[in-house]
C-alpha cells in the first residue's frame, strides 16, 4: 500500500555513458548526466517521475513545468494531492514551488536556503524538522536508480 502521510521530492543526477536526448556536461561528476525529478512516498515508493532533463541544468531548471507533471502523474491515478506534505531539500526552496504546492493545497515542508534572499520578509513559512527526516527515503530510493 501507499503511506502518503508524506511524498518527497528530489531529483537525481546519473551519468549517461552511453549517450541520450537529454544529457549535459556536469562538471561537478566530471561526466555527461542526465537529471530526473521523482516523487515518493513515506516508504520509498516511487510515485512519478518527471521528463529527463540535461545533466548541466541544476533540480529547479523548468520547476514549474516538471512539478505540473509529477502532479498531473498522481491526479490521473486518483491519488489526491490535497493534504499531502511534501518534503524537499533546500534547493527546491523558490517561491514557484511554494505557489504551486499552495495552489494544489500540498503543505510544502522545504528546508530553508540561506541563499534565497526572496524570502527575507516577515512571512511565516512551515517547517517540520521531524516530518523532514523522512527525506532519506527518496535518498535510498534514488539510491537504488543510478
Amino acid at each position: 500500500y501507499l503511506d502518503l502521510s508524506s511524498v518527497q521530492l528530489d531529483g537525481s543526477h546519473t551519468p549517461a555513458k552511453n549517450g541520450g536526448a537529454a544529457i549535459g556536461y556536469q562538471g561537478r561528476k566530471s561526466a555527461r548526466t542526465t537529471n530526473m525529478l521523482f516523487w515518493a512516498d513515506n516508504q520509498g515508493i516511487m510515485l512519478a517521475c518527471a521528463e529527463p532533463q540535461a545533466g548541466n541544468h541544476n533540480d529547479v531548471y523548468e520547476l514549474q513545468t516538471l512539478f505540473a507533471q509529477l502532479s498531473d502523474t498522481l491526479i490521473q491515478a486518483d491519488i489526491p494531492l490535497a493534504g499531502l506534505f511534501l518534503n524537499a531539500d533546500a534547493e527546491f526552496d523558490c517561491k514557484v514551488l511554494r505557489q504551486d504546492c499552495s495552489r494544489l493545497d500540498i503543505e510544502a515542508n522545504i528546508a530553508d536556503n540561506k541563499r534565497n534572499e526572496q524570502q527575507q520578509d516577515d512571512h511565516y513559512i512551515y517547517f517540520d524538522e521531524q516530518l523532514y527526516k523522512r527525506r532519506n527515503v527518496i535518498e535510498r530510493a534514488n539510491a537504488w536508480t543510478r
